[in-house]
């Protein structure tokens, strides 16, 4: 199935605007004009490589190596047009024995996108004061590349009890990690690291997808 347009911060319809308005511009009748979010209805490979055209250089990051009950339940890029992303979002779905069903939103962004905060449920477009102002919860490797991470206070937030949110910054970009149920947070101190895997080339065959998406 195609994707699908949306707001990348808030769920509001959306429209296309006229080309002379800004070539791939959507307009959400609360945000504005902006890039679109492109989502599928389904997931499924054939819309993932839809959604690695769409987001060209921009990395598809998701936990790795995902084990043998996860798997890829929702993607997303917000771009006006294939290959000029502002952000990708991967989620993936899978069940530890501490914790039972998991959910884990990755979300890398060009900085005033607002879709990162729109997952974690925070009310200002980027991260804020709290990157940075203290010693990371945790440090993440990130395709070959250590990355700090902080956490984001989600007390302002509706259910701010039912998630752990951290973000950093990543090759120039933000990078957000939206963890459900909070105390799974702590997966992030074991052996999993975040690749893209738009590079898995063939591989991206056999990445399981399927399951519930994550609400947000």
């Amino acid at each position: 199935m195609p994707l699908s347009a949306a707001c990348p911060r808030c769920p509001a319809p959306v429209a296309p605007l006229p080309a002379e308005q800004g070539p791939g511009l959507w307009s959400c009748p609360e945000h504005g004009a902006a890039a679109p979010l492109w989502r599928p209805s389904e997931v499924g490979y054939a819309d993932f490589t839809d959604h690695l055209e769409m987001a060209g250089d921009l990395p598809s990051l998701l936990p790795w190596p995902l084990g043998p009950d996860w798997s890829v339940t929702g993607f997303g890029v917000v771009a006006a047009r294939p290959g000029a992303a502002r952000a990708v979002l991967t989620a993936c779905t899978g069940t530890t024995e501490a914790d039972g069903p998991v959910d884990v939103v990755v979300v890398t962004e060009e900085a005033g996108t607002g879709l990162g905060a729109r997952v974690a449920g925070t009310p200002h477009t980027d991260p804020g004061y709290e990157i940075g102002g203290a010693a990371p919860v945790v440090r993440l490797r990130v395709e070959g590349q250590q990355v700090p991470l902080w956490a984001v206070s989600t007390s302002a937030a509706d259910g701010e009890w039912d998630r752990s949110v951290l973000a950093g910054e990543a090759h120039g970009r933000w990078l957000w990690v939206v963890v459900r149920p909070a105390p799974a947070v702590l997966l992030l101190h074991g052996e999993w690291h975040l690749r893209d895997v738009s590079a898995l080339g063939p591989g991206l065959v056999e990445l399981p997808f399927g399951g519930p998406a994550p609400a947000w």
